[in-house]
């Protein structure tokens, strides 16, 4: 188990988390709590870039769904960015592609509205 280290920067549409290490049962905590320290404003996009994620679970999963959860109550908008294809692969499998959108790389994920 790798542990779990975010950071955040700001982008013209709004934060950027970085996630880096393994999101599981140990770990998925600490994401829900830095989106939930967020101030998201309507409108704005939260990107989770995911390049340097190594394992999620359904924990980690849960923790995505929250962070989505938690911004469709801001009025905002949750994406991900750079998702590794053995993520993208479950997240597809369960249906998630339908409610996340995916994008290659931040600064896409950044300039895209």
């Amino acid at each position: 188990m790798k542990p779990l280290h975010i950071t955040t920067r700001d982008a013209t549409t709004g934060p950027v988390l970085e996630v880096i290490g393994d999101l599981e049962y140990a770990t998925a905590h600490q994401l829900r709590e830095h989106v939930s320290a967020l101030i998201l404003r309507p409108g704005q996009r939260l990107v989770l870039d995911l390049g340097r994620l190594d394992f999620c679970d359904s924990s980690g999963i849960t923790a995505l769904i929250a962070a989505h959860n938690c911004a469709t109550a801001a009025e905002a908008e949750l994406a991900l960015a750079a998702v590794p294809d053995n993520t993208l692969r479950i997240l597809r499998i369960v249906g998630l592609d339908q409610v996340f959108p995916f994008f290659p790389d931040t600064d896409t994920a950044t300039t895209t509205t």
